[in-house]
Parts: structure tokens; sequence; C-alpha cells
């Protein structure tokens, strides 16, 4: 009989401690699922949605650039010291006013644009009325085709003048304020050097036939070397000033700086 009941008591002691453990699993189990379920819900790592109140100011999330200010309404543009107030539309220089061009004109030909003064010029028309727009005729032509009186370019003063080709170098021109024509109004143009030293042709001229044999006109002309040599050769024994009185009398020798005379 004790046997017996030692035997049965033995037994139990595996079968609770199997039951113990699948308890435990069960209650894991049960615990990491909660977990994936609270890691995938749709919440988890995402802002509280945005309430902004009525006081604050928004605020920016992306790093764009501030706009433009604008001009302040006192403000008075830099081109209005070149534009006349109360003269007539049609004679204001062309920084004053702002044109709807068109090039399927007749080149040469007169053409007329429809015009309106820019901000802050006051003009009137032939009544003497203020115009806000107003039609302006000129040449069909562009910019660079206008009259060299039309326009100033840049002078160059590191080309020599006086040479056989003669020289050209790239000039800027700018049509004048009062002149009106089609295209950019400043252009490049290639000029033959026309820059002047102050030297006289005259005055060279003279003292070649006069103390040429003493090399005055080369000294006079910036020509020092050969200034020099005309001194103390006695003008080549002559010889060289007469060749100098022709050169310089046709305009072949000139002044040593490359310009032309006066």
């Amino acid at each position: 009989m004790g046997t017996d009941c030692h035997f049965r008591g033995s037994e139990k002691g595996p079968h609770n401690m199997r039951a113990h453990g699948i308890i435990i699993l069960l209650f894991f189990d049960s615990c990491l699922q909660s977990v994936n379920g609270y890691l995938s819900s749709p919440h988890v790592g995402q802002e509280p949605p945005y309430t902004r109140d009525a006081q604050q100011s928004p605020v920016i999330t992306s790093p764009v650039a501030p706009a433009a200010t604008l001009a302040s309404p006192g403000e008075i543009p830099s081109y209005t010291s070149k534009c006349p107030s109360g003269g007539l539309c049609t004679k204001l220089p062309a920084d004053c006013i702002n044109c709807t061009t068109h090039y399927n004109c007749t080149y040469g030909k007169p053409v007329s644009f429809s015009c309106r003064p820019r901000s802050g010029v006051h003009c009137i028309g032939e009544s003497g009325q203020q115009l806000t727009n107003f039609t302006l005729t000129m040449t069909c032509q562009f910019c660079w085709q206008l009259e060299p009186s039309q326009y100033r370019c840049t002078n160059s003063t590191n080309c020599m003048t006086v040479a056989c080709p003669r020289k050209r170098y790239n000039a800027t021109c700018t049509v004048l304020d009062h002149v009106h024509c089609l295209g950019q109004r400043e252009f490049r143009k290639r000029l033959y050097c026309n820059w002047t030293g102050g030297y006289k042709w005259s005055t060279a001229l003279a003292l070649s036939i006069t103390l040429g044999g003493f090399g005055a006109d080369r000294f006079y002309l910036g020509q020092w070397r050969e200034g020099l040599g005309k001194l103390f050769s006695f003008g080549g024994l002559g010889i060289w000033t007469l060749i100098d009185v022709l050169l310089i009398g046709v305009g072949y020798v000139g002044p040593a700086d490359g310009s032309l005379y006066i």
C-alpha cells in the first residue's frame, strides 16, 4: 500500500511541471502578440496632428527664400533723373518709356509703336494733356545700323593709328538718349584706330623743314632714338632730313604713341 502511494506521487511531479511550462509559454506568446500589434499600429512613429493657435504665427518648414522687397511708394527710381517732367511724351529719352516693338517692318521706312511712360515719369501730348499711352514714330532700323553721329563708342589708346593696313579695335557703343531704334541700345563694333595724343601735323612738318637736320621733328614726335641719330649725323648729311620731310608731309611718319595728328 505504501509502495503504491509513493509511485503515484512521483508521477504527479512531472505532470505539474509540464503544465506550468505550458502556461508560461502561453503567457509569453500573448505578450509578444500584444507588442507586435502595438508596433504595427498606424499611430506609432507619427507626430500628433498639428493644431495652430490663432495667436501663433505659421511655421516655415521648407527653406524657401523670402520674396524680394518691393520699393517703398516714396522711393524715386534712378532713371527719373534723365526724364524731364511735364515735357512731350514723344521727346522722352528711350530709358524713360516702354514700347511694344515689332520687327516685321520695312527697313529704312517710318514705323509707329505704342508706348507708355515708365513709373514716376509724367509727360504730355501735343494738346497739353497728360498721357498714359502714346504713339512713337521712328525709323525701322537696328541700333547698330544708326549713323555714327547717333551713338558714342569707347576709344582705344592701345592700337596704332599709323599702320598699313589700318588697325581696328573692338569698341562698345551706346545709343544717345534721344535716339530711338530697334534691338539692344548697347552693341559692339569694329572701328578704325582714330585716337589722338595732341600732336599737330603742321608743327611736325615745320620742324622737319627748319630743324630737321638736328632731329627736332623726331624729338617732337617722341622718337628719341631717331632724333639722336639725326642729331649726331647732321640729318644723315641732309639725305635723312629730306626723306623725313616727305614722310611727315604725306603722314607716313606719325607720333611714337601711335595716335593721329590733330
